[in-house]
């Protein structure tokens, strides 16, 4: 039951009783009237008017009923249905109390459709037998003029409940509560309109059928009618009808979606991505299966380099001068590697490998790369060393490391080979092909980390190991050469110097060694200028020692004979130059087997006048002026040979005596080696053999000769060469005590190509021993020296000191001959 609206307890408004119980409601419906006593249950004079108008008085037809004045429970099963406990578990809902107003006035114009009595029967066991109600829950006139006492306020609150037995509701049918709930609560201002319009009606027809208003009181003398209010007067106005009520807001009901709608969707989802992974799958599988198939072979399969095994250099006697050992080369991830481990890492792999701490930890600070390289080269000893330290991502891959047992001997000469195991200068550059082999390959499975898949199919080409290589350097006379040019080198004061010893015989280079030498074990740390070989490579102006071509072109041509006298001065003007010669001296005559013993410039420069400029020419072209020597000596240069019609008028004379042009040191040695075997020239040969495919050594061919002078001028030539070294001659330091040695010195003046002018001197020694008998021909040449600058004095002796090792080493016995008597001087 609602607490607001000032109504009773009861469900009806018309009886007074109830306007006791609930006196609010009947005093705000009559205000001014006695029904405000209402409020105190009862204690009016009136019995049922209290609180409002007698029941004659007439209701406002637009006044909508009270939902509680309308009975409940009228049919049989409302009677027989048990009190409804509040507490079944049924919640009230909101508009029950409005739904029940609206059932209430709907069953009233039913009645009155009907034509029917409205005035319910009062319950029998509720209220008295002789109180009745109209067709609106207020009971009639008759009832009112004869109840109207304090005991009928105690039979209970008005409206009490309806006898089933009362006229006007026995076989009546009741609507039914359920149809009028789904009946809309939410009525528009017109259908209230008519609501009151058509009550308004109804209770205008009940009152005309009635013989009077519906407050008259039946039965009263006279049939005087009473007022329809309160203390007489007009009736009142209708009062306008109160506006709608808001309908109430509906309830937030949640509504659960369809399952089978989610269901649906769900489906449709589902297929349309299956249909994608359909599709793709299909695409993968059927379309572009090989192209996938492909890509997975390339990421599976992996292809190994299998090193070959580089060849060994050794030298004549097969003493190894290079040869390839097993290596590791190690390398670590530093992504792997922990930070709070590194130092400590870092300080193993540096005692073990050699190397700075500092390098070690740069280098396993770089977590951007998964490959760092620690060191190439390692031995297999410390490889596995480091192994077992059990240092993180530490790993280790086999190569080959190539080591040069005897240093510096020969470096320059036999050359290097970089990191990749590529020869990069001298013997190891020229011959890389050959010593270098072919790798072999190995294609295996493997997995994401590179370690292969057991048990998988592998392809594997061998290797072919390089092949070994035999030098014509003898490893003792090498030694020899490299300690005489050393230290004559530093006690001269040279920028640098050379020696040759050569075979007379074979013309194969015994020693070729350089000051200063390369150390091939550090030869990274060695200046670039130490790479070259700068006894094949470096140019220089021979002079004195070319003059043995002058005197051979002169004895070919027959212009000179070694007895023809000469009457010389010691200058000479040639074109626009005056040419001295090395000593002042008086003018004199000389035969030219004592100008070339003396080697004056000026009387060889007589003997070419008479040759003329072609002839000399062609005998230094045949000499191998101007071309490469040959043989596969790496480094080798050709030299500078103009050709003759573009000497100028002093280079005509001067290359006579070796200035104007420019040579190697091996052409110079050369050279001599012609003489010395009787006019034949021989191609040098570096290379003695090699090995083939099943290791047997193959001896290399004998080099090319060629015969550029006849032996009788060889010999004649050999005879000035021995003069030069007597004590009449120029070179007598490079004398050997036993030995008949021929040989001449050279100085001439040292072009600077850095500067682009002459500077300094090249002092040089080129001859060979035994004189009667030649078998080794020793070449020395200092360039820039800075203590002297004299052949004789600085190359004669390194002359001296190599040959007679090389002699010796090479058992080679004097002959016990002396030089015949020869003329030496003019007049004798």
């Amino acid at each position: 039951m609602r607490e607001t609206g000032g109504r009773g307890q009861g469900p009806g408004r018309g009886a007074g009783g109830a306007g006791s119980q609930g006196g609010p409601g009947a005093a705000r419906r009559t205000p001014g009237g006695p029904g405000r006593t209402g409020r105190q249950g009862g204690g009016s004079a009136r019995s049922e008017g209290a609180g409002r108008p007698p029941s004659d008085t007439p209701r406002d037809p637009r006044k909508r009923p009270d939902p509680f004045d309308l009975p409940f429970g009228t049919g049989p099963a409302d009677r027989n249905r048990p009190p409804q406990d509040p507490s079944d578990g049924r919640r009230p809902r909101p508009d029950d109390s409005r739904r029940g107003a609206r059932d209430g006035s709907d069953r009233a114009r039913d009645r009155a459709a009907q034509g029917r009595d409205d005035r319910p029967q009062a319950r029998q066991d509720d209220a008295p037998p002789n109180r009745t109600r109209d067709g609106r829950g207020r009971p009639d006139a008759a009832a009112g003029s004869r109840g109207r006492s304090r005991s009928d306020d105690a039979a209970g609150p008005r409206g009490g409940s309806r006898s089933d037995d009362a006229p006007g509701s026995r076989g009546r049918p009741r609507p039914d509560d359920d149809a009028s709930r789904g009946r809309t609560r939410q009525d528009g201002p017109e259908r209230s309109r008519a609501r009151h319009d058509t009550e308004s009606a109804r209770s205008r027809s009940a009152q005309e059928g009635s013989g009077g208003p519906r407050g008259r009181a039946q039965g009263a003398p006279g049939g005087d009618r009473r007022p329809p209010w309160r203390g007489g007067g007009p009736p009142r106005p209708p009062r306008r009808p109160p506006a709608p009520p808001r309908p109430p807001r509906p309830p937030l009901i949640l509504r659960l979606g369809s399952p089978r709608r989610r269901i649906n969707i769900g489906l449709i989802g589902m297929t349309f991505i299956l249909s994608i992974f359909a599709g793709r799958l299909i695409q993968m599988q059927g379309l572009d299966s090989k192209v996938y198939e492909a890509a997975a072979v390339r990421q599976r399969l992996h292809t190994e380099d299998i090193p070959a095994k580089r060849g060994t250099i050794t030298d004549v006697n097969g003493h190894a001068l290079a040869v390839t050992l097993e290596a590791r080369e190690v390398a670590i991830d530093p992504t792997k590697v922990p930070a709070a481990a590194r130092a400590n890492v870092a300080a193993i792999l540096a005692t073990q490998l050699g190397k700075p701490q500092q390098e070690m930890a740069a280098k396993l600070a770089r977590t951007d790369t998964q490959y760092q390289l620690l060191a190439r080269d390692v031995d297999p000893v410390t490889a596995t060393a480091l192994l077992k330290a059990r240092v993180p991502a530490l790993t280790t891959k086999k190569t080959y490391r190539r080591v040069y047992p005897a240093g510096d001997l020969a470096g320059s000469l036999i050359g290097f080979v970089g990191d990749e195991e590529k020869g990069l200068a001298g013997i190891e550059g020229t011959a890389d092909s050959l010593l270098a082999g072919r790798d072999g390959k190995q294609r295996v499975e493997t997995g994401r980390d590179l370690q292969r898949i057991p048990m998988t199919s592998s392809q594997r080409t061998a290797p072919v190991d390089g092949r070994d290589l035999r030098l014509t350097i003898d490893r003792d006379i090498q030694w020899a050469a490299q300690q005489a040019i050393a230290e004559q080198t530093e006690a001269s004061g040279a920028s640098s110097g050379a020696v040759i010893v050569m075979d007379v015989r074979t013309a194969q280079v015994i020693a070729m060694a350089n000051s200063p030498e390369l150390d091939l074990n550090n030869w990274r740390k060695s200046p670039s200028s130490r790479y070259v070989n700068k006894a094949a490579a470096d140019v220089f102006e021979p002079g004195s020692t070319n003059k043995v071509i002058t005197a051979a072109a002169a004895l070919e041509a027959g212009t000179v004979a070694p007895d023809t006298v000469f009457q010389v001065k010691d200058n000479i003007k040639c074109a626009d130059r005056v040419l001295h010669d090395a000593h002042p001296h008086p003018p004199e005559k000389m035969t030219f087997r004592e100008a070339m013993a003396k080697s004056s410039n000026v009387a060889t420069i007589m003997a070419a006048r008479d040759v003329g400029s072609e002839r000399l020419y062609r005998m230094l072209r045949a000499f191998g002026f101007g071309a490469k020597p040959g043989g596969g000596v790496p480094g080798e240069e050709a030299g500078l040979l103009p050709d003759y019609r573009k000497w100028s008028g002093s280079q005509s004379c001067t290359v006579a005596y070796g200035q104007g042009v420019s040579v190697t040191a091996l052409q110079m040695a050369s050279v001599y080696q012609t003489i010395a075997n009787g006019g034949v020239k021989i191609e040098p040969q570096i290379v003695a053999g090699r090995t083939d495919d099943s290791g047997r050594f193959v001896a290399s061919p004998p080099g090319k000769q060629t015969r550029v002078v006849s032996e009788k001028t060889a010999k004649e030539i050999t005879e000035m060469l021995e003069l030069a070294v007597s004590a009449e001659g120029t070179g007598e330091l490079a004398a050997i005590p036993g030995y008949r040695v021929a040989g001449k010195t050279g100085t001439a003046d040292r072009y600077d190509q850095q500067l682009g002018r002459y500077d300094g001197y090249t002092a040089s020694f080129v001859g060979f021993s035994p004189a009667d008998a030649p078998r080794l021909v020793v070449l020395s040449v200092l360039q820039n020296p800075k203590n002297g600058h004299f052949g004789g004095q600085l190359a004669a002796p390194v002359f001296k000191d190599v040959m007679t090792f090389a002699i010796k080493s090479k058992k080679i016995p004097p002959t016990g001959s002396a030089a015949s008597p020869v003329r030496t001087r003019a007049g004798q």
